[in-house]
């Protein structure tokens, strides 16, 4: 498995490469895929909001956005769906490769808004977002209540696995 981490906006303090890839590592080994090659991009709430309206036409300001390449899809493809964040920062990541299962956009704005909101890390709750999409590509989703819970729970044993204590303010709203 490989985790291709690429940062679009300026890298804050309490957060490393190494805790966002164990982080998508743990949630795709956990949701069946461990062999799966993934790009996490981390950029601004703008920069996902216009992702969100462009991919889903949805205009509401979102945390993350799960790109699944799927079988034969290619970077290219993808990256002409989601506009300018271009996906070459990861040629070199991954040259002998046909390119990522999937790609996992994450808003570090709202990352750190809400961490502020919950009183926890910046870390946690980016980590959270890396771990929800990850867990999107598993095939997990959270649309209706049941499949909602069942997402939430596996959130809560990746964050665990990973040394994280459990949101005080759980997101089972979301």
């Amino acid at each position: 498995m490989t985790v291709g981490v690429h940062w679009e906006v300026d890298r804050p303090a309490g957060i490393d490469d190494a805790s966002i890839a164990r982080a998508a590592t743990a949630a795709l080994a956990f949701g069946g895929r461990a062999g799966a090659v993934v790009n996490v991009v981390l950029v601004d709430e703008p920069t996902l909001t216009r992702m969100h309206v462009e991919l889903f036409d949805d205009p509401a300001p979102t945390d993350v956005i799960t790109v699944d390449l799927g079988p034969g899809a290619s970077a290219e493809e993808a990256a002409s769906d989601v506009g300018p964040i271009a996906v070459d920062p990861f040629d070199e990541l991954f040259p002998d490769d046909d390119g990522p299962d999937g790609e996992l956009f994450v808003s570090i704005d709202r990352a750190r808004d809400v961490a502020v909101e919950r009183g926890v890390s910046l870390a946690r709750e980016t980590c959270l977002y890396v771990v929800h999409g990850a867990l999107h590509l598993c095939g997990y989703d959270d649309n209706e209540p049941a499949e909602r819970a069942r997402m939430r729970a596996a959130e809560r044993d990746v964050l665990r696995s990973l040394g994280y204590e459990d949101d005080p303010l759980p997101h089972d709203q979301d």
